[in-house]
């Protein structure tokens, strides 16, 4: 092969990998526009949409995007809430329960309590038009507590001297390096107190319980799916096919709807899934190299703001 026709056959190859960039590029804002468009995320066709809640709750959880996007799908006849969670931030649990709302105020919600549903988790799922929970799962947990140590004495073994600069003397309390004033306490006292009557008032407004036995639900006990029926905490015992017995006797939502999970991907490209963009990708012969960019993608793992989740033998500090 002479000179002129390598020359020519990298000149081809080169314009091959233009074109194919720009093949992949087109593909890529056509599905995402798709997708923008059809605003399907957990499947097409008539369904209930089941949107999990798991583990700890963050601040800005995805759930509260799919709650609105479900509830804005007119394919989706209802939404079953699956909680598995000890609760988490504050904030994180007052959004979800919102969400819930909001999208009860649209489509029946329905909230299936699989092995723990406590603290902001609980707060979560009394938005919800129904609760049904498993015998054995654990819910409850209302109250409102903060723990944290001091090494004040520590540090004076240690010859540390601990110096502190603030514009007064409540900024910056409670503090570990020091023992907390009684104004201090007073202070987060009030704090507790105010967010624990906005909790207990509003378990007492969603399950319609008088403000004394509201009251005396929400000592920080937890209670299992069969004594939190008792005590009206929750309305039946059960999973997935009692909450989709109660939309079809109660909402006239049938039972054969399929049950699609609705999901968001960890990793999006122009509003397209990774799963999606992967796919063309493979078409195109560039999956390596997409996926050596989806690697190179942030992940959000702060978690912002006042925690709210019942301990059991866990380390986490402070809790509702």
């Amino acid at each position: 092969m002479n000179t002129e026709d390598l020359i020519e056959r990298r000149r081809l190859r080169r314009r091959a990998s233009f074109w194919r960039v720009v093949a992949f590029v087109v593909a890529i804002a056509a599905v995402a526009f798709f997708v923008r468009q059809s605003g399907v995320v957990g499947g097409s066709g008539d369904q209930i949409a089941r949107i999990s809640v798991e583990g700890f709750i963050p601040t800005r959880p995805d759930a509260v995007d799919l709650l609105e996007q479900a509830a804005d799908t007119d394919s989706v006849k209802a939404i079953i809430l699956r909680i598995d969670s000890p609760g988490g931030a504050a904030s994180g649990g007052e959004a979800l329960y919102k969400a819930v709302r909001d999208a009860a105020q649209k489509k029946p919600v329905v909230a299936t309590i699989e092995g723990l549903g406590a603290s902001a988790a609980y707060m979560t799922a009394i938005g919800a038009d129904h609760i049904v929970a498993r015998e054995t799962a654990l819910t409850g947990s209302i109250g409102v507590i903060l723990q944290f140590a001091t090494v004040e004495n520590l540090l004076d073994k240690l010859g540390v001297n601990y110096v502190e600069v603030k514009s007064s003397p409540l900024k910056g309390e409670p503090t570990p390096f020091e023992a907390p004033s009684p104004e201090a306490l007073a202070m987060v006292q009030s704090v507790i107190d105010s967010s624990y009557d906005w909790f207990v008032g509003l378990v007492a407004e969603r399950r319609n319980l008088q403000p004394d036995a509201a009251r005396r639900l929400s000592d920080g006990s937890i209670f299992t799916g069969r004594q939190a029926v008792e005590n009206g905490l929750i309305d039946a015992v059960g999973g997935e096919d009692e909450a989709k017995a109660w939309l079809s006797a109660e909402r006239n939502v049938s039972a054969d709807l399929p049950l699609n999970d609705w999901e968001k991907d960890e990793g999006t490209f122009s509003g397209l899934t990774s799963a999606g963009a992967a796919v063309v990708m493979k078409a195109l012969g560039l999956e390596d190299q997409f996926q050596a960019l989806l690697g190179t993608l942030p992940q959000r793992l702060a978690v912002d703001g006042l925690v709210s989740v019942w301990q059991g033998n866990s380390s986490i500090r402070s809790g509702r």
